[in-house]
C-alpha cells in the first residue's frame, strides 16, 4: 500500500471536516528475517541459544498495540520462528520514505542474566547513501535481582528444553524512537552481535511523514492521548493529568512558518463525562516533531471513549481526534501487579531533575576502600576471602587490630557533627530538588527509630534518631524539597536473612576475618519469626508512613513484599494528598530503572535516574580518594545535563564523616554547581526531553537539546575556538525567535542564523570571553 496515497487521501476527506487523521503506523515484515524461536507451550523453544525461553501461555497473540502502535506478533507462538537475531541483517522498505519514527518491539539476552541492558546500533541508509545510527538500549528478558520492567510480562520461563522453570519475572520491551526525516530511507541494517549480548526483534514499525507536493500547512496528528494515574489541585479536587502528544508529521526539511504551529493553540479533552479544567498549550510545533502537553480533567470513567480537540488563539476548531480510551483515576491500590504497574513517577519527580544522595553509616567509620571500590561495602569486603591478598582485610589489621570487629564501629558513629539544618543548607545551595537518605545499608544497622530491631542509631552509637532529625527538619525548614529515603532489601549477615539468602547477600553470622572458628554477634538483633513479614516490610512501612517519606529507593532487590508494600504506601500517601515513588530495585512493580553509575546512550521513553557518587567509585566516604578526584561542577553539570536530555534524573551522592560532616571539597563542587543553576536552571528544571533528539553529534562543540512550552533550550559542555558554535541538526528555531545566553548577573542577547536549505544553526559567541562549567542558550519564541 502506497503510503502517500493514503495521506493525501485523508488529508483531502480532512480538510472538509475537523477531524484529524489518524497516526499512521505501517508493520514492517520481518517473516523473511526471522531465525528464532522465542516461546512454546512446552518449553520445547531455544530463545536464548541454552535451552531457555518463554512461555508462549502468557503472550499475547495477533496483532498487539502498545502506544497506539500496532506490531504484528505470531497468531500461534511456538510453531515457527518469530523473532530475529540482530546480525547485521539489511531491511529494504518497499519504497524510499521519509520517516517521522520508528518502532521496536524486542527484548536481549545475556549469559545468567546480566548485563541489565545494552547498546544495539541500527544503521538508517538514506537516498544518498549517507548514513545514521539510531541506538536501542536492548533490556535483557529477565534479570535477577533486580528487575527488568518490559511491556510484555511473563511471571517465569522454562529452562533446559522445559524441564525447569526460572521463577524470575520476564518480560519483552518496546521502544519508538524518531526518525532523521530530512531525507528519505531505503533501509535499515541491523547490529551484529557483541560479546555475545543477542538482541532478539518481534516486531518493528514505522510512522511514514506526510510528504506533499506542496506544503503549506502543518500536518497535524495525535500520537496519543494517555489517561496517567497523576493529578493536580484543581478547586480542591484531584484533577487527573491526560498526556496529549501532538505531532506535526511533515518531514523536518519542509521547516517554514507557513508549516509549523507558532501561536498559541489549546488543547483539550471531552466525552464519556470528561471535562477539561485545564487545558494543555502548544506554542510551537515544527514538521518533524512531537509535542507533549498535561491536560487537567474530571469526570474520567472506564473504557469510556474521548476526543482531543486543538483549537487557535481565535478559538476556531483546527481538529479533533476520538476514540481514545479513558481510565479514571486509581482511588484504591490494591496489591495486584496490573494495577500497580499503572503507577508513575509524580509530576515533581519528573520536573525536579536534580537529586542528592546521601551514603551515612557504620562504614563512614573506618571510610576506606581500595581502588575502585565501594567503601560502604567495608563489612563485605573485610570478609570476604580474607588474609593478605585482600586490601581491606589488610587495612583493617594494620589500623584496627585483629580484635576489632565490623560490630565495634557504633561506637566510632557518634553523628557528633551534624546538624540537619546544615545538610539542608547545602543541599538547597547546590540546587537540588529532592534528597534520598540511606537509612539502612547491606550492614543492616537502621538510622531511625524502627520496632523491628534495636541494631539502630537510636538503641546504638549516637543514640539519636538521624531520619526525624533530617526528614522533619526538611519538612519545616525546606518544604520545597522533597524527602527520600533508601534501603537495603536484604542484609549481609543477619541471621534471620540466611533462608533467603543469595550469592554476595548470604545472610547468616560472619566468621571473623582474623579467626574464621568465631562467629561475629549481630548487635541489636531482635528475635522474629520471619525477615520479610517481620522486619524488611515492617521497615519499609515505617518509613513512607511515620516519616513520610516521598520516596522509597531500594537496593539490590530480591525476596520482597513488594506488592503489599507499594498498595500500603500508594493508599497512604492518596489519603494525605502526596504524590510518591518508588524504585525497580524493590521489586516486580517500578516506577523509574536505576543505572548506577552509567547512563543511558539514547533517550528512554520510561522514566529513569542515574545515580554515582561525587567520588569516581564510591558512594560512602572513602578518605583513600583524593580532593583532586572528585566530580566537579564542570562534569557534575555535564551529566545532569546529558541525563536530563535523555528523559532521566540526576541523583548525585555524597558521604558524610562519622561524625556528620560533610567534606569541604564535597561542599565546594555541591556550591558550585548550585550557583550555575541558579542562572541557568531554566534551561534544567521543569524541562523535557525533545523529540528529535538529546544531542548533534554533527556540531562543534558538544550539545545537548532541552525544552520547555514556550522556549528550546540549546547548552553547550565547551567553549568554540573559533567563536561561533555550529549545529547541523535542524532545530525548531524560526525567523523572530530571541536567543539569550543565561548569565550569572543578566541575561545576553546573542546573534544566530539559519542556513534555510540545509537547516545548519550558527551562534556568534565572539566577544562571550567567560565560560563557567556550560553555556545555556534560551531560544524564546516569537508567538503570533
Amino acid at each position: 500500500m502506497n503510503v502517500l496515497v493514503v495521506w493525501t487521501t485523508l488529508i483531502a476527506i480532512f480538510k472538509f471536516s475537523s477531524a484529524l487523521p489518524s497516526y499512521p503506523v505501517v508493520g514492517l515484515d520481518l517473516h523473511l528475517l526471522f531465525d528464532n524461536t522465542a516461546a512454546s507451550p512446552n518449553g520445547s523453544a531455544d530463545f536464548d541459544g541454552k535451552g531457555a525461553s518463554f512461555d508462549s501461555g502468557f503472550l499475547p497473540t495477533g496483532p498487539w498495540v502498545y502506544d497506539n502502535i500496532e506490531y504484528a506478533l505470531p497468531s500461534e507462538w511456538g510453531t515457527s520462528n518469530d523473532n530475529v537475531i540482530a546480525d547485521g541483517q539489511i531491511l529494504y522498505l518497499d519504497e524510499p520514505t521519509f520517516l517521522h519514527e520508528l518502532h521496536f518491539l524486542f527484548a536481549g539476552d545475556a549469559d545468567s542474566g546480566s548485563p541489565v541492558f545494552f547498546g544495539s546500533v541500527f544503521t538508517l541508509t538514506f537516498t544518498d547513501n549517507s548514513t545514521q545510527d539510531v541506538e536501542l538500549i536492548t533490556w535483557n528478558w529477565w534479570k535477577w535481582p533486580v528487575i527488568n520492567n518490559g511491556v510484555i510480562h511473563t511471571p517465569y520461563h522454562y529452562e533446559s528444553g522445559g524441564a525447569l522453570k526460572n521463577e524470575n519475572m520476564t518480560d519483552i520491551f518496546q521502544w519508538s524512537t524518531a526518525t532523521p526525516s530530512e531525507l528519505a530511507v531505503t533501509s535499515i541494517t541491523f547490529p551484529s552481535i557483541a560479546d555475545d549480548n543477542r538482541a532478539h526483534i518481534f516486531a518493528m514499525a514505522i510512522s511514514p511523514s506526510v510528504t506533499p507536493a506542496e506544503a503549506s500547512e502543518p500536518a497535524l496528528a495525535i500520537r496519543r492521548a494517555r489517561f496517567t494515574t497523576l493529578w493536580e489541585a484543581v478547586n480542591g479536587t484531584r484533577a487527573q493529568v491526560v498526556e496529549v502528544t501532538v505531532a506535526n508529521m511533515l518531514p523536518t526539511r519542509l521547516l517554514s512558518a507557513e508549516t509549523s504551529l507558532l501561536s498559541k493553540h489549546v488543547v483539550s479533552v471531552s466525552g464519556s463525562g470528561v471535562e477539561t479544567l485545564v487545558p494543555g498549550i502548544v506554542n510551537r510545533l515544527v514538521p518533524g516533531d512531537q509535542v507533549t502537553v498535561e491536560v487537567l480533567v474530571s469526570g474520567s470513567r472506564a473504557d469510556g471513549s474521548a476526543a482531543v480537540t486543538i483549537e487557535d488563539p481565535n478559538g476556531d476548531i483546527v481538529g479533533t481526534s476520538s476514540g481514545w480510551l479513558t481510565i479514571p483515576l486509581v482511588e484504591y491500590w490494591t496489591p495486584d501487579a496490573d494495577i500497580l504497574r499503572t503507577h508513575e513517577t509524580p509530576s515533581w519527580w519528573n520536573r525536579a531533575k536534580f537529586g542528592i544522595f546521601i551514603h551515612w553509616g557504620l562504614y563512614s567509620v573506618p571510610a576506606f576502600a581500595p581502588p575502585s571500590s565501594y567503601a560502604e561495602w567495608y563489612d563485605w569486603y573485610l570478609h570476604k576471602d580474607p588474609g593478605p591478598s585482600n586490601p581491606t582485610w589488610v587495612y583493617h589489621l594494620d589500623k584496627y587490630g585483629e580484635d576489632i570487629v565490623y560490630d565495634d564501629f557504633m561506637v566510632n558513629f557518634t553523628a557528633s557533627k551534624f546538624n540537619a539544618s546544615e545538610w539542608l543548607d547545602l543541599i538547597d545551595d547546590a540546587g537540588a530538588k529532592y534528597f534520598v537518605l540511606v537509612t539502612k545499608h547491606h550492614d543492616g544497622f537502621a538510622l531511625w527509630d524502627t520496632s523491628t530491631t534495636n541494631r539502630t542509631s537510636v538503641a546504638l552509637g549516637p543514640k539519636r534518631d538521624l531520619v526525624r532529625e533530617l526528614l522533619e527538619t526538611s519538612k519545616a525548614e525546606k518544604p520545597h524539597l522533597h524527602r527520600g529515603t533508601y534501603l537495603s532489601l536484604p542484609e549481609w549477615f543477619n541471621p534471620d536473612y540466611a533462608k533467603y539468602g543469595f550469592d554476595m547477600w548470604p545472610g547468616g553470622l560472619a566468621h571473623n576475618a582474623f579467626n574464621s572458628s568465631e562467629l561475629e554477634p549481630y548487635t541489636g538483633r531482635l528475635e522474629i519469626n520471619d525477615y520479610l513479614v517481620d522486619l524488611q516490610l515492617p521497615q519499609m512501612l515505617e518509613l513512607v508512613t511515620t516519616y513520610e517519606s516521598e520516596i522509597m529507593w531500594c537496593d539490590i532487590g530480591g525476596p520482597n513484599k513488594a506488592l503489599e508494600f507499594a498498595s500500603e504506601f500508594y493508599n497512604n500517601a492518596l489519603a494525605n494528598d502526596r504524590q510518591v515513588t518508588m524504585n525497580n530495585r524493590c521489586g516486580a512493580v517500578p516506577d523509574f530503572e536505576t543505572p548506577e553509575y552509567s547512563t543511558f546512550s539514547a533517550i528512554q521513553p520510561r522514566a529513569w535516574e542515574s545515580s554515582e557518587g561525587m567520588d569516581p567509585f564510591s558512594y560512602g566516604l572513602n578518605l583513600q580518594t583524593n580532593d583532586s578526584q572528585y566530580k566537579n561542577a564542570t562534569t557534575i553539570i555535564h551529566s545532569l545535563v546529558d541525563i536530563i536530555s535523555k528523559n532521566g534524573n540526576y541523583l548525585l551522592d555524597i558521604g558524610p564523616t562519622a561524625e556528620g560532616e560533610i567534606i569541604p571539597i564535597m561542599q565546594t563542587n555541591l556550591l558550585d554547581t548550585g550557583r550555575w543553576l541558579k542562572y541557568s536552571g531554566r534551561c534544567v528544571y521543569d524541562t523535557k526531553f525533545w523529540f528529535q533528539g538529546s544531542q548533534d553529534t554533527g556540531s562543534s562543540p558538544d550539545v545537548r537539546f532541552l525544552t520547555t512550552p514556550g522556549t528550546f533550550c540549546i547548552v553547550v559542555l565547551s567553549q568554540p575556538e573559533d567563536g561561533k558554535i555550529v549545529i547541523e541538526k535542524r532545530l525548531p528555531l524560526l525567523p523572530g525567535d530571541e536567543m539569550v545566553l543565561l548569565g550569572p548577573d543578566s541575561d545576553i542577547a546573542v546573534a544566530w542564523s539559519m542556513d534555510g536549505a540545509s537547516g545548519q544553526l550558527t551562534i556568534d559567541v565572539v566577544n562571550m570571553e567567560i565560560f563557567e562549567y556550560a553555556w545555556a542558550f534560551e531560544v524564546r519564541y516569537k508567538v503570533e
